[in-house]
């Protein structure tokens, strides 16, 4: 009988040795999604390949979708420390939040298969049983505000970032599944933060 999994968020590791046990199982989800697609990927790979019993793997990912949405929300984490280390000189906002998205794009295109697999997941997972979506939602749309400059955005800005962010998911999309070229994609994105971010505010 296949696994029902729980309304619920990914446990939170609450040692050293939890954080450790979870970092493998991240790793060896990304390992793996790196190497097949996403249907292929079985969760007693994962935790053979993280050195972990495959109780303990269920236990902080109660499905394969919440096991990478889990990794797309680390993935987003270390994008975010990435930019906050080397920060972006431009002379405005949308010309910021280019640069951070093409870079960020370039990134995820280096490993079609994991992107793949991240973003399937992502878009099918309802935040009602998988709550971890929300935080790749939440710290996608910080590491837009800190490259724009925005401590206290208002509600057009906050419109215009939600609409950048689902056009940035739709362009990587379309550029994985060979809809788009990678010039093309880069100059939608180009037109998106022109378009959408022209009002944003500064403060």
């Amino acid at each position: 009988m296949p696994r029902i999994a729980e309304v619920r968020d990914a446990a939170e590791p609450s040692s050293d040795e939890q954080r450790a046990r979870h970092v493998r199982m991240l790793e060896a989800a990304a390992e793996l999604g790196t190497e097949k697609e996403l249907s292929r990927v079985q969760m007693h790979e994962v935790a053979k390949r993280a050195g972990v019993a495959i109780g303990t793997l269920y236990r902080y990912f109660p499905s394969k979708t919440h096991l990478f949405v889990a990794v797309m929300v680390e993935q987003i984490d270390q994008i975010g420390d990435s930019f906050a280390k080397h920060q972006v000189q431009s002379a405005n906002p949308q010309d910021a939040v280019y640069e951070v998205l093409v870079r960020a794009t370039r990134g995820l295109l280096r490993r079609p298969a994991l992107s793949t697999a991240m973003l399937q997941s992502s878009s099918t997972a309802n935040v009602a049983t998988v709550p971890d979506v929300g935080k790749i939602d939440r710290g996608f749309r910080q590491i837009i505000l800190d490259a724009a400059g925005i401590e206290n955005p208002t509600e057009e800005d906050n419109t215009g970032l939600r609409l950048l962010m689902q056009l940035w998911f739709g362009v990587i999309q379309s550029c994985l599944n060979g809809r788009i070229s990678i010039p093309d994609a880069e100059y939608d994105i180009r037109k998106g933060c022109d378009l959408l971010l022209v009002n944003l505010s500064r403060h």
